[in-house]
């Protein structure tokens, strides 16, 4: 079975990360068979800082009027 990566911004509880897990292991059973304790899920909290789409840092203010 899979392991599964979630990328996502630092913040999120653990009650959050908790409840993706239950619906990406009961989403991965569902759709792949298999049981859930084959189903690993890896997360990765990332700084805003460290992330950049379209070559701007997700932690730098917004252009003026943008």
């Amino acid at each position: 079975m899979p392991t599964i990566r979630v990328e996502l911004f630092e913040g999120r509880t653990v009650e959050q990360k908790r409840a993706l897990a239950q619906a990406l292991t009961d989403a991965t059973v569902r759709t792949l068979g298999g049981s859930p304790g084959s189903v690993d899920i890896v997360f990765y909290d990332i700084a805003k800082q460290d992330w950049a789409t379209g070559g701007t840092l997700w932690s730098d203010p917004p252009p003026p009027g943008g």
